[in-house]
């Protein structure tokens, strides 16, 4: 899920290289996404801002892309890849296969992601992604929603107690 224009509404198949955005703000919260199946609202789930690769840009340049064009939030500097995941799941009648990196990024103040109106998302984005939360560790560890990666909410709690891992952690492959 993310907003790639035209790239994410042709994919194909073939594997996926993917950026996604970890953006913490000064509480120690982090950003999701609420996203659901484009034709059935119930069937939805939580996920960190990001999407594909664009032509020759870098990883970190679509990270920070798809932040601005699904939040509407700029000016985060990007920090080291917390966790990489491959991810096989079905969307909107297809299956999608990814390469997921994903950055630490902070903003200094709790901002409130842009209203709709004023975001850059894809048509698929418009009839899938219902808004968007700040979320404490604690209530992710509590929550009863599906959020992805599965292992959020341990993962954030790691991050916040022990600091950014040495190198990427690579997550267990996720097949939905």
């Amino acid at each position: 899920m993310s907003g790639d224009g035209a790239v994410e509404d042709s994919y194909q198949g073939g594997l996926r290289e993917v950026a996604r955005v970890v953006l913490l703000d000064p509480e120690d919260r982090i950003l999701l996404l609420h996203g659901h199946e484009p034709d059935d609202p119930s069937d939805d789930w939580w996920f960190t801002p990001g999407g594909g690769v664009e032509g020759d840009e870098t990883r970190e340049r679509a990270a920070l892309r798809e932040l601005a064009e699904e939040t509407g939030i700029t000016g985060v500097e990007l920090g080291p890849v917390l966790w990489r995941r491959r991810c096989s799941f079905p969307f909107a009648g297809r299956r999608w296969d990814q390469d997921e990196w994903y950055y630490l990024a902070r903003t200094g103040r709790a901002v409130a992601p842009a209203g709709r109106e004023r975001l850059a998302l894809t048509e698929l984005e418009r009839r899938s992604v219902a808004g968007a939360r700040w979320w404490t560790c604690q209530e992710l560890a509590r929550a009863h929603e599906t959020v992805y990666p599965t292992r959020l909410a341990e993962l954030l709690r790691r991050l916040l107690d022990e600091g950014p891992p040495p190198g990427p952690e690579i997550l267990d492959t996720e097949i939905v």
